[in-house]
């Protein structure tokens, strides 16, 4: 609040000079200097036109017609401000020209209309008229400024005659109607800065409050006075503030279409957004896949993005690809996969899912790792996981919901895309028993693996915080599965009765009794896994 009052106080002032100036006139001392006016005249409007062309640019490249219109209003202003120019006495006319010394007040009323149709909030249908009709607008202003000039130079009859000292009524009404417009637009984008704070947005709301009063001191100055030099500096602020935000926004954009990105409608910036990210989503999975960029960087460029956007996204792709590859390892490849289609997966909450959990853990770990030094045993750890990872998230699209230590936990069906998660959790099993006993047989007085399986419901989703979450299986169905693995011998696959209801006739299986279990009130017949059927999957 503090700061929109500064501001408010600061643009302001102009007015407040112009007032002490027109309540003591002998303070609004004449200074006429043909040369200084010229230059000055011709400077700003030459700025105008660089800043016209510029979001001209822009605007074509991106579609916006905001841009456009913004652009037609520097245009405007610095078009006839140009022809004000040559109103100059003694430069390059002998005399002072009435519609050239008239022309600034005209090219700032067009201006402000186009400044305040760019504010409006444009919606589809708006936007599509403007776009369709963007040549003749273009056209359409080039015409009116050359038969303006045309009309000056051959003193038509309502330009033939000389300009009055204090400015008629229908100029000053000119400037009451380019200054309601200018106003309406300045507040406008003042709003959006307010939602979307953008340093050449608040640019543009101050240049437009400093053109309305600029049109109000063009209507109560009198000419050569410092009054009448006032409109010219005001002028020149205007396009000093857009032109000194345009660079600083192009230094961190590093293009043009970008320096002009914060004057983008929504619906620019959501386009924008989409096309960025299918292009860098592209890119990215060009890179984890190993194939060559060129090819997608040449289509991109024919499709209207601009070097700089180019190296951005090469630049971005590359990073996006290093951390997916630093990170993937924590969450396994399924999950991973499914968060990049379902973004939404990574929302707080959970969702009730049947499953197999394998519990898997290497029994006479505390003894092992007695008298050996830590680097002998993750030796050990990173060996076993080495095998055991692939085939249990890659081959059998397990998730490996945790890590602990020496034992593992994995939840087949976690996503709900496999549906056979019994026969998946079976075959890992199996696969899991064999592998790691080959490596046992090679190293003795290693620990060797036990483990078991379950199937049932659990919830499966994110816990946590917003600064810290982790995907988790929550239920009783991994606690039993935990306590089935215990009463395993190593070297040996347990499962519960609904695992092996569901791959019976699939894996060959011998029951092992009723066992108790904790946290259950009637024995349970556990079953050891020997190995797929001959006709098994």
């Amino acid at each position: 609040m503090r700061r929109s009052v500064t501001v408010g106080i600061l643009l302001a002032l102009p007015m407040a000079f112009l007032a002490l100036l027109l309540l003591r006139p002998e303070l609004d001392v004449a200074w006429e200097h043909h040369p200084s006016h010229f230059w000055l005249v011709l400077g700003v409007a030459l700025v105008s036109v660089a800043l016209g062309l510029a979001t001209n640019s822009a605007a074509r490249q991106r579609g916006d017609a905001r841009v456009f219109l913004v652009s037609l209003s520097f245009l405007s202003s610095a078009a006839f401000l140009g022809l004000h120019a040559l109103a100059t006495p003694d430069v390059l006319l002998s005399a002072p020209n009435t519609g050239f010394v008239i022309a600034t007040p005209i090219g700032l009323l067009l201006a402000s209309g186009f400044a305040a149709t760019s504010a409006l909030p444009l919606e589809v249908a708006g936007i599509a008229w403007v776009r369709r009709w963007e040549g003749v607008l273009r056209w359409g202003l080039a015409a009116l400024v050359a038969v303006w000039a045309v009309a000056s130079l051959t003193r038509l009859p309502f330009l033939d005659r000389p300009f009055p000292e204090e400015a008629p009524g229908v100029l000053r009404g000119i400037a009451l109607a380019g200054v309601a417009l200018y106003a309406f637009a300045a507040i406008r984008y003042w709003s959006v800065f307010r939602r979307r704070p953008s340093v050449l947005l608040l640019a543009t709301a101050v240049a437009f409050v400093f053109l309305a009063e600029a049109m109000v001191t063009v209507a109560l100055s009198r000419s050569w006075r410092i009054s009448w030099w006032e409109w010219h500096a005001l002028m020149a602020m205007a396009f000093l503030v857009i032109s000194l935000a345009a660079r600083r926004e192009y230094r961190r954009q590093g293009s043009v279409t970008g320096a002009f990105g914060g004057l983008y409608l929504h619906a620019t910036l959501q386009r924008l957004e989409s096309r960025h990210a299918e292009a860098l989503a592209e890119l990215a999975h060009r890179l984890d896949a190993g194939e060559p960029l060129a090819p997608v960087m040449a289509r991109l460029g024919a499709e209207g993005f601009t070097a700089e956007e180019l190296t951005v996204l090469e630049r971005s792709a590359r990073e996006l690809s290093r951390v997916d590859q630093l990170f993937s390892p924590y969450v396994g490849p399924a999950l991973a996969d499914r968060l990049r289609r379902e973004p939404d997966l990574a929302m707080l909450g959970g969702t009730e899912r049947e499953v197999t959990v394998l519990f898997a853990d290497l029994m006479g770990f505390t003894s092992f790792s007695e008298g050996r030094s830590p680097v002998e045993v993750i030796e050990m750890l990173n060996s076993y996981w080495a095998v055991a990872v692939p085939l249990l998230a890659e081959r059998e699209g397990g998730l490996i919901e945790r890590f602990a230590g020496d034992a593992v936990l994995v939840v087949f069906n976690a996503l709900g895309d496999h549906p056979d998660h019994a026969l998946r959790a079976a075959r890992a099993g199996l696969e899991l028993r064999d592998e790691t006993e080959k490596i046992w047989a090679g190293h003795a007085g290693w620990p060797r693996f036990r483990i078991g399986l379950n199937t049932g419901p659990v919830v499966v989703g994110n816990v946590g915080a917003g600064e810290q979450r982790s995907f988790s299986v929550v239920g009783d169905t991994p606690n039993v599965a935990a306590r089935i693995q215990s009463l395993a011998e190593p070297g040996h696959v347990l499962a519960g009765p609904e695992t092996a209801a569901r791959i019976r006739g699939q894996v060959e299986l011998v029951s092992r009794g009723e066992r108790a279990l904790k946290g259950k009130s009637e024995p349970v017949e556990l079953f050891e896994l020997i190995r797929l059927a001959a006709w098994g999957v």
